[in-house]
């Protein structure tokens, strides 16, 4: 494990429980770019830093590694895998493709109870961006978008934009804290529900359109 590590979430607690809990925080720094490529991290490494036995830790690695987001590296630990340029692109471009018309497609269709509902995930992305917390920033991030797509009622694109999540990466996202700018873009979740509930089909589409621009254009820059 390098020197000084990622800021990791102190999880606590023992048993079965934590091991799917500690593989969303792996992703989470995985995406943030806290977790970098390249680099080799230990399970004890790891457990130390969210406070767990390395048990739940190692458990979880093997869950990334069947995802293709760690290599394995004998008595070592796991390297992060790298992800190129063009895949970046990729994965952005499919996640635009179905996000953008299905969030849309939720001005006519979504429950406003169920929109209003997701608000204070929109509110725990905008204190995580203030906070310059990028896990707990991507987590929250993740919530809310994949909420949405689940009020589309169909699981399985909730799905495949899930693992696209999981395979991308944002590593201007410390850059953008340490600018001030994460705030701003934060901030465009709760421009999205207000548009949603408004039943505003133009400014969704719109938000939706710049959201996902800064997602490649801008975090997503090594």
């Amino acid at each position: 494990m390098t020197a000084g590590g990622p800021a990791l979430p102190a999880l606590g607690g023992r048993g079965p429980s934590y091991r799917e809990r500690v593989a969303d925080a792996l992703r989470a720094a995985l995406i943030a770019g806290e977790l970098r490529p390249g680099e080799v991290y230990s399970a004890p490494g790891l457990a130390a830093r969210f406070g767990v036995s390395a048990t739940p830790v190692r458990e979880a690695l093997l869950d990334l590694a069947k995802e293709g987001l760690v290599d394995a590296v004998p008595n070592k630990g796991y390297r992060v895998t790298a992800v190129s340029e063009r895949q970046l692109d990729e994965y952005t471009h499919v996640r635009a493709l179905i996000e953008i018309p299905t969030t849309a497609a939720l001005v006519s269709t979504a429950d406003p109870a169920a929109l209003a509902a997701l608000r204070p995930v929109a509110e725990e992305i905008v204190a995580a961006a203030a906070a310059g917390d990028l896990i707990a920033y991507v987590d929250a991030d993740q919530r809310l978008h994949l909420g949405l797509l689940a009020l589309a009622g169909n699981a399985h694109l909730v799905e495949v934009v899930r693992d696209l999540r999981r395979r991308s990466r944002l590593y201007g996202l410390t850059a953008l804290a340490g600018q001030g700018r994460l705030r701003a873009s934060a901030e465009e979740h709760l421009a999205l529900l207000d548009a949603l509930l408004a039943r505003d089909t133009e400014a969704v589409h719109a938000v939706m359109t710049r959201h996902l621009g800064h997602v490649r254009g801008l975090w997503a820059a090594p």
